[in-house]
């Protein structure tokens, strides 16, 4: 016979020190186990008697809500093993699961303390924000996995576009890390693969516009008069620097050492591919790291100074506010030396990338080359340049019409 208790599951504890209440089923010594949708403190817990200490203010209510749904898993628990003597845990888990789903909040906020530790903090945030809205829109805690329906979705994509005003690829953003929810519950067996309401709903996205600077462009960023040794003047440089040094990103130039550098090439290991990447620098590359070279080098020393030498990199999430802040200074100085220059364009760092690829492109550099100096993981992203390149070649045959 199949024992069912009611415990703490203290590996899904969040951020708030609150630990979800699940229904344990063992049966032949496998165990299985069912969230109750509901969480509170160990403190508020008697886990003897696998019931709420009146020290909860809610104590009363949930007692009886923990034995309703106990005394249900139990119904259809001997009901099954009425019925056949090959009963398992998991076939009483699906019985159960048939009538009574998770709480998604609940799932997904475990899934965000998981998270936590296993994705970069940036990734983190990302997906707490994706978490977020979806907690505000329906405004309440009791929203289960059945509850998030291709009905539901529709309704808040909806909301998400008019009343966010969120752009279709913000929107598909949302939903693919939702979507990663939905992909992890399956393989914890919480919900079943059928189940899944992204298989039979997507979100159209738009095509995004690549802004990228011509050679005319880049030259009058270049040449701007600016104050030596301030924000602007070393934001101009190392925004030069990535359309020469390979599109190399904002998060990986932030964070070059001297180490990194051997008189002639970069190597690094990029932050958001991990990939290890050994890159000679052409002269005016080589110009820029001349400026911030010292008489006498510290192999440890940032190259650039956006960051002190002595920032504490494992203090996460006082760095991740520290590198968002000066990333949205340096666009913010970015539009303001372009308006100055003339430079008609949303020019913000990332356009350096597409500036740097553009113009490899141009001048005759094979596509294959300039994937693997961007870090790109298929050819294909690649050809979204090449693409522009071409578009532009058709334009100027134009001319003879």
């Amino acid at each position: 016979m199949a024992t069912i208790k009611v415990i703490l599951k203290e590996n899904k504890k969040d951020i708030n020190g609150e630990i979800p209440l699940y229904l344990r089923i063992i049966k032949d010594r496998k165990t299985k186990f069912i969230s109750l949708g509901v969480k509170i403190k160990q403190k508020d817990w008697n886990a003897a008697q696998s019931t709420v200490k009146k020290s909860h203010p809610n104590s009363a209510w949930l007692n009886n809500f923990i034995d309703q749904k106990k005394s249900e898993a139990q119904g259809i628990s001997l009901e099954m093993e009425s019925k056949s003597k090959f009963v398992e845990a998991k076939n009483i888990k699906k019985e159960i699961m048939g009538k009574n789903s998770e709480d998604f909040i609940s799932y997904a906020e475990a899934f965000l303390a998981k998270s936590k530790s296993t994705y970069s903090y940036g990734s983190y945030e990302v997906y707490t924000n994706s978490i977020n809205k979806v907690k505000n829109y329906i405004g309440k805690s009791d929203f289960t996995f059945n509850d998030f329906n291709i009905v539901f979705l529709t309704k808040y994509e909806k909301y998400l576009r008019e009343e966010l005003e969120n752009s279709s690829n913000t929107i598909n953003c949302n939903f693919k890390n939702l979507r990663r929810i939905f992909s992890e519950a399956i393989k914890d067996n919480v919900i079943s693969y059928e189940k899944n309401p992204f298989l039979r709903y997507k979100v159209k996205t738009t095509k995004t516009n690549i802004d990228f600077l011509t050679e005319e462009e880049l030259a009058l960023i270049e040449n701007l008069e600016l104050k030596q040794d301030s924000f602007k003047y070393h934001t101009r440089n190392l925004y030069i620097f990535a359309c020469y040094a390979a599109g190399l990103r904002i998060s990986d130039l932030l964070n070059l050492r001297w180490l990194n550098f051997d008189g002639e090439r970069l190597i690094i290991s990029t932050q958001k591919t991990s990939t290890t990447v050994s890159i000679k620098m052409p002269e005016k590359a080589l110009q820029i790291i001349a400026l911030y070279k010292p008489e006498k080098i510290n192999a440890s020393d940032l190259i650039f100074p956006f960051y002190s030498n002595d920032i504490d990199f494992n203090d996460i999430e006082t760095f991740y506010t520290l590198k968002s802040s000066i990333k949205s200074r340096i666009n913010i100085a970015l539009k303001s030396m372009a308006k100055v220059a003339g430079v008609k364009k949303n020019v913000h760092f990332h356009t350096s990338r597409h500036t740097f690829a553009t113009r490899a492109l141009r001048k005759g550099a094979r596509i294959e080359f300039v994937s693997k100096l961007l870090g790109h993981a298929s050819i294909r992203t690649t050809q979204i340049y090449a693409s522009i390149v071409n578009e532009d070649l058709d334009n100027a045959m134009e001319l003879f019409n």
